[in-house]
């Protein structure tokens, strides 16, 4: 299964487009979760406007799905400034940047979403735009080429990325400010299930809403992507009426356990503990027993793991733990080493 067609991916499919659209928050103080990410915020928004300046450049990251994209949106709409959205591959030339750079007005906002596959040639471009708000271009070739240093308005750079690390110093050393968005916690994820649940006129138990948070791997994207999935179920199979017991089906149906893992999640520990005895095993032949692609379980499937507390990652090559094992319901071998179950166990009991 592809990392795209994952119920439980991060990543938005076109089909969900609209509705995350509409279900996005349009003011920080309606923006649940990112405490200390927010009060930044609002102090550097009331810094700028008392000075009547543009927003320092800010840089986003952290796992796909958190509200990068919204916080920029979110962040334009209180400067009272429009925003150009784009992102890195579909930049592909230096006179890509340049012609959109040069059709902002004074204070507009720019966001960039992953904006550490910028190619090094436009990025280069970039640094001169957000240190001195000036573009250099070069005119011509050879001996006759000459260089043109164009004035722009000043503007704010939002970068968004889900690695962080890929992002070159360069660019990293130019944001004024840089952000980590961390998951969510389920009071969190309750909180937004409810707000949407309101915004997609379904009236949905607390109860109801907590379980859709339990499971929403930390995730507000496919927090709201299950809510939807849900109101399908009880549409037709429970006469419209969302309850806890349908919530509960609805998630059974489409292979999420109590804590967000999906039949994928499922079956690349199993591979682990019994086709490799519980690891160390290599990335790459994970990949092929499996038969995904290695960066697909690095990226999309493997932080989630990391994070229950079900994976570890060793010189040696990747271990499933103790907690994988009960998780899994897998007698656990005698003197594994594999340490103590996690705090998800507590979780996964209720």
């Amino acid at each position: 299964m592809a990392a795209e067609d994952r119920l439980v991916t991060a990543a938005t499919r076109e089909e969900d487009l609209d509705g995350e659209t509409s279900l996005r928050p349009s003011r920080l103080d309606e923006f649940p979760g990112q405490d200390r990410v927010k009060e930044n915020l609002l102090i550097a928004i009331e810094a700028a406007r008392k000075r009547e300046e543009p927003l320092d450049h800010q840089l986003f990251y952290g796992p796909p799905g958190l509200g990068k994209t919204t916080l920029a949106n979110i962040l334009a709409k209180e400067m009272g400034v429009a925003v150009r959205t784009t992102s890195g591959p579909a930049i592909e030339r230096p006179g890509d940047l340049a012609a959109i750079l040069t059709n902002l007005k004074p204070h507009d906002f720019l966001f960039i979403d992953e904006v550490h596959r910028l190619s090094r040639a436009v990025e280069e471009i970039l640094y001169p735009a957000m240190e001195d708000f000036a573009l250099d271009l070069v005119i011509g070739k050879g001996p006759g080429a000459r260089s043109v240093r164009l004035s722009m308005p000043r503007f704010t750079l939002i970068g968004a990325t889900t690695r962080y690390a890929m992002v070159s110093a360069p660019l990293r050393d130019r944001f004024g400010a840089v952000y980590r968005l961390d998951f969510y916690n389920p009071t969190e994820l309750a909180i937004i299930v409810a707000r949407s649940a309101t915004i997609l006129k379904v009236d949905l138990p607390a109860e109801a809403a907590e379980e859709i948070a339990r499971r929403s791997r930390g995730t507000p994207r496919i927090a709201n992507r299950l809510l939807r999935r849900v109101r399908d179920y009880a549409e037709v199979r429970n006469n419209g009426a969302v309850t806890l017991l349908a919530t509960q089906e609805a998630l059974d149906l489409v292979e999420v356990d109590g804590i967000g893992l999906d039949d994928i999640d499922r079956a690349l520990l199993r591979c682990i503990i019994e086709k490799f005895e519980g690891g160390p095993v290599g990335l790459d032949t994970i990949a092929a027993a499996i038969s995904e692609d290695a960066d697909t379980i690095e990226d999309v499937y493997e932080p989630f793991l990391l994070q229950c507390g079900f994976l570890q990652r060793t010189p040696r090559g990747r271990v499933a733990t103790a907690s994988a094992y009960n998780h899994l319901g897998i007698p656990l071998p005698a003197n594994t080493g594999r340490g103590q179950p996690s705090l998800w166990e507590e979780l996964d009991a209720e």
